[in-house]
């Protein structure tokens, strides 16, 4: 180890846990790159394209990715998720400045609606059990058809517990009232290769963000613009070279190609297929011994187990209690956990997490957790509150005070306060119940 490598240590020092990964990226450091990859990181050069601007090898690669999505076009980012997503809201305002946006929307997508100057009318997820919950198709026609000046559609799923929301309802109601749908599908790229097609593009959303990363065999910071809509595909490119890095790295970028060919070509297909069955025995282990799942349509290679009805409540004995079995799990909320399946996981990574789930004892089969939604007044719009001077608050002092930021139970949670929005004593009390004891708030 080097003296005065702080974080290259501790990366080194994780590797050397050998624990089970059921976390991003999706190709769990197990081998998928050639070793001489890092000697690619050139630029843009003559013959090796640039992105914004793609007319050789980025545009070959950009077609073949959109052959392996079936889409009208693909675009490739080395910027996340997060660009695929800022370059939907910019397309959602060049048709408007109005956008249905639903309530557990990522930051990203919140900061990006703040630097266009777009405003969201809020939709709630509609959950159980505590978890995040899907967009009602219902709810989104009705908002719809009480307000014709809506630009764009904008969902979640699937959701960070894996709730898939209806898209095709969605989409066809959206479509019926002249409304794009954008879906932020982040960790459901490998939905377009399970036994039933469940990607966005394929159940009619006219984009969908889809880091690539997440779940598939590609760098991190790899991603995909999913485009559905011959119309959107114009200015597209544009619309992410407005937020992206003028140096996008050539060493993520080949890594989607290396993933494109895999998926293609290889066996990449015929690998996520046994990885859906190996993951639905285990779902089915859990749901056996009564652990408490997301109900309805989910992620088929995500696993959400309420592990506090097995007596396992609070995020330090959750993690302990993974880790006894030699597992990093993506997250832990205190009540659930969640483990992100692929290919790339191992016959003992499996082994792992069935004994964790048989060494699971249920002791409260009625466990429930909910989740309480609520929408604060708005005093300021979002780009008011998040381009305002701003302090941290304690909670116990906010009452009254206008957030400057989101603040939320959980990172993948639906925020209970928004940016310009007023924090009153029914957020503060709910607030303080996710034991959140500090918020940002609008200096005055």
């Amino acid at each position: 180890m080097k003296d005065k490598t702080p974080l290259y240590n501790r990366l080194l020092e994780h590797e050397k846990l050998d624990r089970s990964s059921f976390h991003t990226p999706g190709h769990k450091c197990a081998g998928f790159f050639p070793e001489h990859l890092l000697r690619l990181d050139y630029t843009e050069l003559p013959d090796t394209d640039a992105l914004y601007e793609a007319s050789g090898v980025i545009l070959e690669s950009e077609k073949l990715l959109s052959e392996l999505f079936a889409t009208k076009r693909s675009l490739i980012s080395a910027g996340g998720c997060s660009l695929a997503i800022q370059a939907m809201m910019k397309t959602a305002r060049d048709r408007g400045k109005k956008i249905l946006c639903v309530r557990n929307a990522h930051r990203s997508a919140i900061n990006a609606m703040a630097l266009l100057g777009l405003e969201p009318l809020w939709l709630t997820p509609q959950g159980s059990n505590g978890y995040t919950g899907r967009a009602d198709p219902n709810e989104v026609e009705k908002l719809l058809k009480a307000n014709s000046d809506i630009s764009a559609c904008y969902i979640t799923s699937p959701s960070y517990y894996g709730e898939l929301s209806d898209i095709a309802a969605i989409a066809e109601v959206c479509h019926q009232y002249n409304t794009i749908l954008l879906v932020d599908n982040a960790h459901g790229s490998h939905l377009a290769f399970m036994k039933e097609n469940l990607h966005p593009i394929a159940l009619g959303a006219d984009m969908s963000a889809c880091s690539l990363h997440k779940t598939m065999p590609v760098l991190t910071g790899g991603a995909a613009l999913n485009i559905g809509n011959e119309t959107l595909c114009q200015n597209a490119k544009s619309a992410m070279a407005l937020f992206g890095s003028t140096s996008p790295s050539y060493l993520i970028m080949s890594s989607v190609d290396l993933c494109i060919d895999y998926m293609l070509s290889g066996s990449g297909k015929s690998d996520y297929l046994r990885c859906e069955e190996k993951v639905a025995e285990l779902k089915a282990m859990a749901n056996e011994k009564g652990i408490i799942q997301p109900e309805g349509i989910c992620d088929p290679l995500r696993l959400t187990l309420n592990t506090a009805c097995a007596g396992i409540l609070g995020e330090e004995k959750q993690i302990a209690y993974f880790e006894s079995h030699e597992i990093d799990c993506e997250f832990c909320d205190g009540i659930n956990a969640v483990l992100i399946f692929t290919p790339f996981n191992t016959d003992r990574d499996f082994e792992r997490v069935r004994n964790a789930i048989e060494n699971m004892f249920v002791s409260n089969r009625n466990f429930k957790h909910f989740f309480v939604p609520y929408q604060p007044k708005k005093i300021l719009t979002l780009r008011q509150a998040l381009l305002s001077p701003s302090e941290t608050s304690a909670l116990s002092e906010a009452t009254g005070k206008i957030a400057a930021d989101t603040a939320c139970p959980c990172p993948p949670g639906v925020p209970i306060v928004m940016p310009g929005e007023l924090i009153d004593e029914p957020a503060i009390k709910l607030l303080a119940e996710y034991g959140i004891e500090k918020v940002t708030t609008v200096t005055k």
